[in-house]
Order: C-alpha cells, then sequence, then structure tokens
C-alpha cells in the first residue's frame, strides 16, 4: 500500500489536498464545519465522520506519505 502512496507525485496530492480541504467553498468548507462538530461533541451521525474522513484522506496520504520518504532516507 505504500509502495503505490509513494507513487502519487507531490504536483498532484498537494492540489488535491487545498481542493478538499476547502470544499465546498461556500458557506463553510465541510472540514472546518466537521472539526466544529468534534469540538462541540455533535459529530456522531456516522455520514458525519464518513464526510470528515473523505476531506482529510488526501491530507493522511500526503502524511503516509512524507514517513514513508522519512523512512527510506534514514531521516528521524
Amino acid at each position: 500500500m505504500v509502495s503505490i502512496i509513494k507513487k502519487i507525485p507531490y504536483a498532484v496530492l498537494i492540489p488535491l489536498i487545498v481542493f478538499m480541504l476547502l470544499a465546498p467553498f461556500k458557506p463553510m468548507p465541510h472540514v472546518l464545519e466537521k472539526l466544529v462538530m468534534l469540538k462541540d461533541g455533535a459529530l456522531s451521525r456516522p455520514i458525519d465522520i464518513f464526510d470528515l474522513l473523505y476531506h482529510l484522506t488526501p491530507l493522511i496520504i500526503l502524511i503516509v506519505k512524507v514517513q514513508a520518504h522519512k523512512r527510506d532516507k534514514g531521516v528521524e
């Protein structure tokens, strides 16, 4: 799985992250809305949890990619 993630170019991943974190652009991005719901303890419906994970998936992929790159280079 990590080998697949390593093949995704940063030039594709970074714009995808920006788009997914900001979508929908009006009235409020879903990630921000869901994080506010999480802070308030209102994030309980499965669809809301799925939506938060869906919008954070490209960011999670970037984190895994950077960690794999650091591991390959021997950087701690």
